[in-house]
C-alpha cells in the first residue's frame, strides 16, 4: 500500500469524522459554522481526490477501495446526527432510504465484480446528482440555523426529499442493470 495525495486525502476525510462529531455537539455558537466547513472540505477532498489520482496517475486498488467508504462514512454519520437533532418523520424517512440504498448497492457491486460483471453497476448520472442533492442538503441540515433570511432547515428538508427520491431512481437503474446476473443460475 503506497500513501500518495489522493489516499492521504481520502484518509483524512475519514479522520475528520470524529472531528465533526465532537463540534457537532459542542455548545457554542459557532459550531454549526465548523461542522458545515468541515462537511465542505471533506467534499472539496472528495472531489480533489479523485481529479488529482486521475489527472496524475496516482490511482491505486487501495484508494479505490477506500474513497467510496470514506464518503459513505461520512455522510452515514452526518445523517445519523441530523436525525438525533431533528427527529422527524421525514428526516428519518429520507436517511434511511439513503444509507438503505448505499448498504444494497454496495453489496450488488461487490457481488457483480465477484461474478466479473462489475461494469453493469458503474456511476450513472443520476446517481452523481444524488450525491449533489444530497451533499448540500446534509450541508443545510448540518447547519440548520437561519441563515440571512433563509429557512435553511426548510431549504435542506426539500433537497433531502429530491435526494431521497433520486436514490431509489439511482437504485432502481442500478437493479435494473444487474438484474439479469441476479436471476441468472449459475452452478
Amino acid at each position: 500500500m503506497t500513501l500518495n495525495l489522493p489516499t492521504v486525502l481520502t484518509l483524512l476525510r475519514i479522520v475528520v469524522i470524529p472531528v465533526l462529531v465532537l463540534f457537532f455537539y459542542l455548545p457554542q455558537g459557532w459550531s454549526n459554522e465548523v461542522v458545515v466547513g468541515l462537511f465542505i472540505a471533506a467534499g472539496i477532498t472528495d472531489w480533489a481526490d479523485g481529479w488529482i489520482a486521475r489527472r496524475y496517475r496516482l490511482t491505486s486498488p487501495f484508494g479505490a477501495f477506500l474513497d467510496p467508504v470514506a464518503d459513505k462514512l461520512l455522510v452515514a454519520v452526518a445523517l445519523v446526527l441530523i436525525v438525533q437533532r431533528h427527529p422527524e418523520t421525514l428526516l428519518a424517512l429520507g436517511a434511511a432510504i439513503i444509507l438503505g440504498r448505499e448498504i444494497t448497492i454496495s453489496a450488488l457491486r461487490e457481488w457483480m465484480a465477484e461474478i466479473g460483471q462489475r461494469a453493469k453497476v458503474k456511476v450513472s448520472g443520476v446517481g452523481k446528482s444524488k450525491t449533489i442533492f444530497q451533499m448540500v442538503a446534509i450541508g443545510f441540515l448540518l447547519y440548520g440555523e437561519p441563515l440571512l433570511g433563509l429557512p435553511v432547515m426548510d431549504i435542506g428538508r426539500v433537497l433531502l426529499v429530491i435526494a431521497a427520491v433520486l436514490t431509489i431512481w439511482s437504485m432502481v437503474i442500478y437493479l435494473r442493470s444487474a438484474w439479469p446476473a441476479i436471476t441468472s443460475e449459475r452452478p
